[in-house]
């Protein structure tokens, strides 16, 4: 199991349509907040530029995907909520954590589902939780096109552009995913951190 979710192993493994399925996932899906939406894309990018994925085609149908599947997600989301807010308090659940999923996706919800997209984790509750918080759907739809197109056009460009530049790329996949990892949970913890000592 530990091997299938290394990236490259995954993207050699399933293919585009494999890649397709877990970006649908891991940007929507309540299950899908493990898989590794950054790497992956990372990845692919690194081995469209050794030739073994069209790289045009990419940048089309990895947004698609993205796209499709933070808009499940949000009907997920807006299904979802209106039982959830029925429901009495319990030690999990209080109403107010719904009212205020409310107000804050009414107040920030273009600009979270926007940020959220660069997210690991985040990415994949966002779209959910803003169908809960009854966002607008033209509105959230806009912010989920944008989020989408930046955030994998970016990921997969980096991991082209290095895969041009570097001779023997593949020996290098591992400890480059490592830092993209990393790199991709900065700004988590440097919100956690600033909103600690706030």
């Amino acid at each position: 199991m530990h091997n299938l979710l290394n990236p490259e192993t995954m993207v050699r493994t399933v293919g585009l349509f494999g890649i397709l399925v877990v970006l649908f996932a891991e940007s929507g899906l309540f299950f899908g907040f493990f898989l590794p939406g950054d790497s992956l894309l990372f990845t692919v990018g690194i081995l469209a530029s050794q030739s073994l994925f069209s790289f045009p085609m990419l940048l089309i149908l990895c947004p698609v995907a993205a796209i499709l599947g933070d808009s499940v997600g949000y009907w997920f989301g807006k299904k979802i909520g209106p039982k959830i807010f029925a429901r009495d308090d319990s030690l999990f659940f209080k109403k107010i954590y719904v009212e205020r999923t409310q107000k804050y996706y009414d107040k920030h919800g273009s600009v979270t589902v926007l940020i959220a997209r660069f997210l690991p984790i985040v990415r994949t509750f966002a779209p959910i939780l803003a169908g809960v918080g009854e966002m607008r759907y033209r509105k959230f739809f806009i912010f989920n096109i944008v989020g989408a197109v930046l955030w994998s056009t970016a990921v997969l460009c980096l991991g082209y552009f290095l895969g041009s530049m570097i001779p023997n790329v593949d020996a290098y996949i591992m400890p480059m995913l490592a830092i993209v990892v990393i790199l991709s949970f900065l700004p988590a913890i440097f919100g956690f951190i600033h909103n600690k000592n706030k």
